[in-house]
């Protein structure tokens, strides 16, 4: 792979990994979440294996492939399935949409640019030590960082804290993939494994939740807690 074409593919995924952060803050549609979750997926299998190709390494080339499997196939069909769940009546109706998050959307997204200036800013001296067009992109990782926290934190309905959540996890992994040009593959099926689980916990106690309370709306738990 030609110098110019690894740069233009790996600039393009990494794009198409921030855009894909900032959609979820724009959009309020769980269902249209967790879809953009999956491009995302997508995306950070790419920069995986153009990173892969790049170097020649095939062990990166499969982990790429797993996180795609995993990460824009089963995760995202594990959160559809719960988003589904039983039942279809008005009250259901009201759980596939974020109605009122903690910040509106105006505010999400400025609040989107200010955190990705502020990984740039924080990763410049990083890349200043080696200035190659994966390290260039490496504030890409940590924007996607700072802006899944910002998603766990402030909406409400559990399926979107999920989403947060693991925003926030392939922020980490292409923060890895782009600051060390890869990571083991043992070590990123432990992480991916983990992550699976994580995810088959919370759709199980999602689902329990909607069945004993009727809503996923964490602040109206807390009003049953009190």
């Amino acid at each position: 792979m030609s110098g110019g074409l690894y740069t233009q593919l790996l600039d393009l995924a990494c794009g198409a990994f921030l855009l894909a952060a900032v959609i979820v803050l724009w959009r309020r549609e769980l269902a249209a979440i967790v879809r953009v979750f999956a491009v995302q997926g997508v995306a950070l299998a790419v920069i995986a294996v153009v990173l892969g190709v790049h170097e020649g390494r095939g062990d990166l080339i499969a982990v790429g492939a797993g996180i795609g499997v995993l990460r824009a196939g089963v995760l995202p069909y594990l959160m559809r399935r719960t988003l589904a769940g039983p039942g279809a009546g008005h009250a259901y109706s009201e759980e596939v949409r974020e109605t009122q998050p903690l910040v509106n959307v105006a505010a999400s997204l400025l609040t989107a640019a200010l955190l990705t200036l502020l990984a740039y800013a924080v990763a410049r001296p990083l890349t200043a030590l080696n200035p190659t067009p994966a390290t260039r992109a490496l504030p890409v990782g940590l924007a996607v960082v700072l802006i899944g926290f910002f998603v766990l934190v402030t909406r409400r309905r559990a399926l979107a804290q999920v989403v947060g959540f693991l925003l926030l996890d392939n922020g980490i992994t292409a923060t890895a993939f782009l600051a060390t040009s890869g990571v083991p593959l043992i070590v990123e099926l432990g992480v991916s494994f983990d992550v699976l689980l994580a995810v088959l916990v919370l759709q199980i106690l999602t689902t329990r939740m909607r069945a004993a309370f009727g809503t996923t709306d964490i602040d109206d738990l807390r009003e049953l807690h009190d």
